[in-house]
Order: structure tokens, then C-alpha cells, then sequence
């Protein structure tokens, strides 16, 4: 045991060491904001996942971690799409999924604001071309925000989530 503890203080902190995340600038539009205005406080979302290879999950469930803790900011995610105000959908549009987005994003209450997250959900990624993909999210409902990355660290994430609840918008100053 004190094997271990010797060289783990020996080695010292190992993981990767990423460059601090910028404020993105073009991924939330002003109508988007215009749209989250009632949500400034706490905005709560549905995460749907539309056929993709499960990274951008893997991405969205790490906000829920004891390091980002996306709930101390106000956002809360929820099982049921009656219940949000914003749907975070991931991976391209595939034949089966089609039906259920339309279906999701009926039953999501006015007003709602749809982000997709990752390439795949923006210009459908690997998966372009695909006899089993039917088009990018934005083409078969209408987006307010795009997050690009493949997939995009959680800290963009985070702050995409806070300019659309307000925190650091430009229209606000």
C-alpha cells in the first residue's frame, strides 16, 4: 500500500491538461437568447438521442459529476419532455428515430429551445452518407443552437447552458 502512495505522489497529477475554455462565440444566436429569456434562472432539459455513437451522452452525463455539477447553475434534467423548457438532441436523424424527435419535440411546452449537440446532430459526422440516416436535426425540426465538436468537452457545454441561461450574454451588458 505504501508502495502505491509513493509513487502516485511521486508521479503526480497525470491526466491531460486542456487549454481554458473560450466563450463561444457564434453558437447561440440572438433569437435563441431571445427565446431562453423566461429561463433565466433555471432552464431544464431533455436529452434526446437520435442514432449517434453515444460520446456526446457519455459528454452529457459528465456535467452531472461532482466537477462540473451542471445542477448549481439551474439545470436540471428531466425524464419527461412535458417537464423542459430545452431539448438537447444528439446524433444524426435516423429512419427509426425520425418519428419519435417529431413526437418529443411536440410534447416539449412553447416555449422550447432545441440544441444540437455534437457534428453528428449538426451535419450528421461519420454517419453522412448512410442508407439508415435520414438528415441532420435541423431538418427535420427547427434548431436554436448549435454545439459543434466531436464530441465537445463538457466544459463548452457548460458554457453554451449558461449564455443561453443568461450568465455571460452580451445583450445583457
Amino acid at each position: 500500500m505504501f508502495r502505491i502512495i509513493k509513487k502516485s505522489l511521486s508521479t503526480g497529477v497525470v491526466t491531460g491538461h486542456y487549454p481554458a475554455v473560450k466563450s463561444p462565440s457564434e453558437p447561440v444566436s440572438r433569437e435563441a437568447i431571445e427565446k431562453a429569456k423566461p429561463f433565466r434562472r433555471s432552464l431544464t432539459i431533455r436529452e434526446v438521442d437520435t442514432g449517434s455513437c453515444n460520446a456526446c451522452e457519455m459528454e452529457m452525463n459528465a456535467l452531472t459529476n461532482s466537477i462540473y455539477d451542471v445542477e448549481r447553475f439551474g439545470v436540471h434534467i428531466a425524464a419527461s419532455p412535458r417537464h423542459t423548457d430545452a431539448l438537447v438532441v444528439t446524433g444524426p436523424v435516423t429512419v427509426n428515430m425520425e418519428r419519435a424527435l417529431k413526437d418529443v419535440y411536440k410534447q416539449t411546452a412553447d416555449p422550447k429551445i432545441v440544441i444540437a449537440l455534437g457534428d453528428c446532430a449538426i451535419n450528421c459526422g461519420v454517419f453522412k452518407g448512410s442508407y439508415a440516416v435520414t438528415g441532420p436535426v435541423e431538418r427535420h425540426i427547427p434548431v436554436d443552437v448549435r454545439i459543434a465538436g466531436c464530441p465537445p468537452r463538457p466544459a463548452e457545454i457548460l458554457a453554451v447552458l449558461d449564455m443561453l441561461r443568461g450568465a455571460r450574454t452580451e445583450a445583457d451588458k
